[in-house]
């Protein structure tokens, strides 16, 4: 169904000069469609220092929350249609991005995921002298029915944000590695990313956050370094989907690394399965939480490829991955033990009675809806209007 979104503009008033709690809170919204996204937003006066998210949601209402900072929202109008590739032609609303430049993801919610506080001396400074001018909150709705007519409930969901006026010594920032493609028919599959991290600084991750849809059975991500994979974080997605403390404390990231992503599947379904916006598609992230010494994080925040059937770790040239050398568990989920293995392949069978082109035509689009849907700026919007 279509995706509908509301942007309410609101002031940081004066009370928050200092810091404070800075409430992001749907205005008692009624989203009348599956799958339909609401955004809120708020604009930044001054220099604010993150440090803290609490959540006000339920996984039976809201599929997920996203927290973006932007340079400039997508559009000035009250309300608009930001769902993008999940929009309808029937909307109430104009259509525009979440962000139109400058987005950047800080925070995501799914699955009754509880609060989360930064360590000690790390927030994510927003507003003031910082790229980031308005605070937008997302918000997937994957079951409206208790809006409809003739019921008069209304939302309020979103979240509380914990912030100071000080500045702190560690800097906070977001790195997103995913994957796009396809999931072959009644099989378990793999969907890998990997990116050469090629930045001046050095970051430390210190959290990780998982998130795939109804299908995914474990997330897991890795640092590379000299051949030598070590494991930011791996997670059964179907847990509360927060920000968990890194399974190798005291990791760092610099450049000449590499950075490598595997989201694992099983397909019960009887057709192949897209990656996509909605709850009836899937999705695979892998977010990495980091600080840095000083203000200055990573430029580069998201690391994407195609994925199956036409991308794997196999494709990777942007350096030695040492293939030979991945972990055995990169595949196991660490709550039930549970190893799984491949066995999805690339036969008409399990893709289903697609012809290679329209297979072609149909992944390469799914990506570039992915990609719009979690890097929502202008040009992914244009590269799909123009496709």
């Amino acid at each position: 169904m279509g995706a509908v979104i509301l942007l309410v503009v609101a002031l940081i008033s004066g009370c928050l000069a200092n810091g404070g709690q800075l409430d992001l809170r749907m205005p008692n919204v009624k989203p009348q469609h599956k799958d339909t996204y609401l955004c809120f937003t708020t604009q930044l006066n001054n220099s604010l220092y993150i440090t803290g998210f609490e959540p006000h949601a339920k996984m039976q209402t809201a599929h997920h929350m996203l927290l973006y900072g932007c340079k400039t929202p997508g559009r000035q109008d009250k309300v608009w249609n930001c769902g993008e590739m999940a929009a309808t032609a029937n909307s109430a609303y104009s259509s525009g991005p979440t962000c139109a430049s400058g987005a950047k993801i800080i925070f995501g919610w799914a699955m009754d995921a509880p609060s989360l506080v930064l360590p000690k001396d790390v927030a994510f400074k927003v507003g003031g002298d910082s790229d980031i001018d308005y605070l937008v909150l997302q918000i997937h709705y994957k079951d409206v029915s208790k809006f409809l007519p003739p019921s008069t409930e209304t939302d309020n969901s979103g979240l509380t944000l914990t912030t100071t006026a000080t500045p702190l010594p560690k800097t906070a920032g977001i790195y997103l590695l995913g994957s796009s493609g396809t999931l072959p028919k009644k099989s378990v599959e793999y969907m890998e990313t990997a990116c050469a991290f090629d930045e001046d600084v050095t970051i430390h991750p210190i959290s990780f956050r998982t998130h795939t849809h109804t299908l995914g059975r474990v997330v897991s991500g890795f640092r590379i370094r000299d051949g030598k994979w070590t494991e930011i974080g791996r997670k059964s997605p179907q847990q509360p989907q927060t920000f968990y403390n890194v399974t190798t404390p005291n990791i760092s990231v610099k450049k000449g690394d590499i950075l490598a992503a595997r989201c694992t599947y099983e397909n019960t379904k009887d057709h192949p399965v897209n990656v996509g916006p909605t709850a009836d598609d899937e999705m695979c992230n892998f977010y990495i939480m980091y600080y840095v010494d000083g203000d200055k994080t990573a430029e580069r925040k998201y690391c994407f490829n195609s994925g199956p059937p036409y991308y794997s770790w196999d494709e990777f040239n942007g350096g030695d991955m040492n293939l030979e050398a991945i972990p055995e568990t990169a595949s196991t989920d660490p709550t039930g033990g549970k190893k799984w293995i491949r066995t999805g392949d690339n036969t008409d069978e399990q893709w289903g009675e697609r012809s290679m082109d329209e297979r072609d035509t149909e992944d390469l689009l799914s990506y570039i809806r992915y990609l719009a849907s979690l890097t929502p700026n202008r040009e992914s919007q244009d590269l799909y209007d123009n496709y």
